[in-house]
């Protein structure tokens, strides 16, 4: 018996569950999000497979989503069946012997003593579709890390096993951008080193990553390229590290003082959630999105944690000085980072 993970991730799921509610969509091109409108200003949250191959892909814009395929169905972002799908495939994952961390609505790793992970892959893979009509994708892995970028290979609707025996193999002409944690930035400043494969990553002097990216980051990435993971398959609930609104404006925001007057809303109505939980903000993120469609953001610490509205919006106005406000703004946002519980 041989410990193992399991990283399950339910292919295109919101775009599944709306298909599951309307069969006369399957196998059409099909777009959530926003209100459904994509004349009007959102983001795609979900687009099926059929819509992906226009290169519609989550976070788009509408309007671009529109634009490149204006034959698809669009349809509006429905919370609560896609919290009550999510559920009902959580508790299918509990029916069997493992820990289960779900890690949102439509991902959950599982952590259990098995000779035969791929088999169980594969009864876990039945054993949704039969309950809930929805796909999955399941990636086996001898750690969190192996089993997520395992996934990647599974989809769709496959078992694809990535431990230290194949990891060479797979993952070490890959361009670094495909370790689960490395984004293009970072990529980016690899390769000013250059590292541009995950095999050059793990051969890489750790001195000159510390010097990179710190003495934290720089060990974490040689770690990633190799394969290494030490967390472990957790059952207890995840901890919200910040909570966070913001705001698509359909006409643009031109006028400095209406932008503060909404990021003012933004941070009160944020507060008012804040109060619910108890757990007070320590920094204050703002973000703006410009017109046409480029996103920045600045924080600060707050002189000491607060759930005082005026506080977390005090917060908020001395992020937003830091801005120049000199186009108009299409989006605002405030996110605040709470102390622990």
């Amino acid at each position: 018996m041989n410990r193992s993970v399991l990283h399950v991730d339910l292919d295109q799921f919101i775009a599944a569950v709306e298909v599951l509610r309307h069969p006369e969509l399957a196998g059409l091109p099909v777009v959530v999000g926003g209100d459904g409108d994509p004349s009007k200003r959102g983001v795609v949250s979900t687009a099926s497979y059929e819509a992906r191959e226009y290169g519609i892909r989550s976070g788009m814009a509408l309007r671009t989503a529109y634009r490149r395929c204006p034959q698809a169905v669009f349809l509006p972002v429905d919370r609560d069946v896609y919290l009550s799908a999510s559920a009902r495939v959580m508790d299918t994952l509990r029916t069997f012997p493992a820990v289960v961390e779900v890690m949102g609505w439509d991902e959950a790793f599982m952590g259990l003593e098995t000779a035969a992970p791929e088999a169980v892959a594969a009864e876990v893979q039945r054993a949704v579709l039969e309950r809930t009509a929805l796909w999955c994708s399941i990636g086996v892995g001898d750690n969190k890390l192996r089993a997520k970028l395992a996934t990647g290979f599974a989809k769709p609707a496959g078992v694809f096993s990535l431990t230290g025996d194949n990891w060479h193999a797979v993952m070490e002409g890959r361009p670094t951008e495909a370790l689960w944690g490395i984004g293009t930035k970072t990529a980016r400043k690899l390769a000013a080193l250059g590292i541009r494969t995950v095999a050059e990553l793990a051969r890489a002097d750790v001195g000159e990553l510390v010097r990179a990216f710190g003495p934290n980051t720089g060990p974490w990435l040689a770690q990633l390229a190799r394969g290494e993971a030490t967390s472990e398959v957790s059952a207890e609930p995840r901890v919200a590290r910040g909570h966070g609104k913001e705001r698509t404006y359909q006409l643009d925001l031109t006028d400095a003082e209406e932008i503060r007057r909404e990021l003012c809303t933004l941070a009160r109505e944020l507060a008012a959630d804040l109060a619910g939980e108890g757990r007070k903000a320590v920094r204050i993120l703002v973000k703006v999105r410009f017109a046409p469609f480029f996103t920045t953001s600045h924080s600060v610490t707050l002189p000491k944690p607060a759930l005082d509205p005026a506080a977390i919006e005090r917060g908020a106005l001395a992020a937003l000085e830091r801005f120049d406000l000199d186009r108009p703004v299409r989006l605002l946002g405030v996110r605040a980072e709470l102390a622990p519980p």
